[in-house]
């Protein structure tokens, strides 16, 4: 790898998930300046953690990564057909989601508009001159978006948390950002007047008195620079209202489905989940914290999901597979376990899916 691409990798991740681990990057902390409060099962007082699960690499595994080659070519650009102009608002039990790109969704259910870890931005960095840059246009014009209730903010990643997209969401909108404990210092130091709720795993926040959102467990990690490494929590979401139950996982590694199959046990299954399927090689590098596209299939089972939609693909290069590598394994996986393509979704940047109250039986 050329020494550039490698400094553009260590730019966007901040120089930074090597904090704590191995490597010369790693600086040892004694102290959390994001978050303060009791020890827990997932944190231990100054980080936290996976509950059986693993941490992530550190600087000389990352380093073996971006030495070994393998690393499969994308396209300068990679545009969709499509582009989306939604409507203001759906409701009874109506759920329409749109694809804006990456993990960038839209959900509009139940009278809400609702953004997944919005990104507006031209590249996922915290400078502007490097880093991943986006290979298609965000599937919704920003001054086309309906009024934006709530964003789920799922963890703090470059290519999660865009801080521009969301004070420009704010001048425009102002709409609450829910997100799990210790990302609101980032977003307040960041942007005073955002509107920012924090929870912890299991706790509930009520959007109105038919919607409510929960913090579920997913498996991975934060970072947004050299001395902060899993200062902050990450989570996935379950949306309860008028439209069902929709799991949303932002990121994750498979944790052989542990988690999946706790959200099943608490929540009896779901109309919808959105999960990612992409950004996965290598596999000895990845597997811990981001599910490649036969884990998510399996995970759409596990969790009980009559439907599901497969995000965090296709818009920004941050591994070694390929874009079609992204899609190929993908539709392998459905025909492997018997989900059908209209079950289990991959859809374009400014694609959307009215989707169908219940799936139909299949013989």
């Amino acid at each position: 790898m050329k020494r550039r691409g490698f400094l553009k990798l260590l730019t966007w991740l901040g120089l930074g998930g090597f904090a704590a681990g191995s490597g010369s990057l790693a600086v040892a902390r004694s102290r959390n300046g994001y978050y303060h409060g009791p020890v827990s099962d997932h944190f231990d007082g100054v980080n936290f953690f996976n509950p059986g699960g693993h941490p992530p690499k550190g600087f000389v595994p990352l380093l073996k990564w971006q030495l070994g080659g393998g690393r499969k070519a994308w396209p300068d650009a990679f545009p969709s057909p499509f582009s989306d102009t939604p409507p203001v608002a759906v409701s009874g039990d109506a759920l329409r989601v749109s694809y804006v790109g990456h993990a960038t969704v839209l959900i509009q259910a139940g009278g809400l508009n609702l953004l997944t870890d919005p990104v507006w931005s031209e590249r996922c960095s915290p400078v502007s001159w490097a880093g991943p840059k986006r290979k298609n246009a965000p599937g919704i014009d920003f001054d086309a978006l309906p009024k934006i209730d709530a964003v789920l903010l799922s963890h703090n990643h470059y290519d999660h948390l865009d801080l521009a997209t969301l004070t420009k969401l704010r001048r425009k909108y102002d709409p609450v950002i829910i997100t799990p404990l210790g990302n609101d210092r980032i977003l307040l130091n960041h942007d005073p007047e955002l509107r920012v709720v924090v929870g912890d795993w299991g706790d509930s926040v009520a959007l109105d008195t038919e919607t409510s959102i929960t913090f579920e467990p997913m498996h991975h990690w934060s970072a947004r620079g050299l001395a902060d490494r899993r200062n902050a929590l990450w989570a996935a979401f379950v949306i309860n209202g008028p439209a069902g139950k929709i799991y949303h996982i932002g990121d994750t590694g498979f944790h052989d489905g542990q988690n999946y199959e706790a959200a099943r046990a608490k929540y009896g299954g779901f109309r919808l989940a959105i999960l990612p399927f992409g950004a996965f090689e290598p596999r000895d590098f990845m597997r811990h914290q981001h599910q490649n596209p036969d884990e998510a299939v399996r995970g759409h089972t596990l969790c009980g999901a009559e439907f599901t939609l497969g995000h965090h693909w296709g818009t920004f290069r941050l591994t070694n597979e390929s874009i079609e590598d992204q899609l190929d394994l993908l539709a392998e996986a459905r025909a492997r376990h018997g989900i059908a393509d209209d079950i289990f979704r991959h859809v374009r940047p400014g694609e959307f899916w009215e989707v169908p109250p219940k799936a139909p039986h299949r013989s």
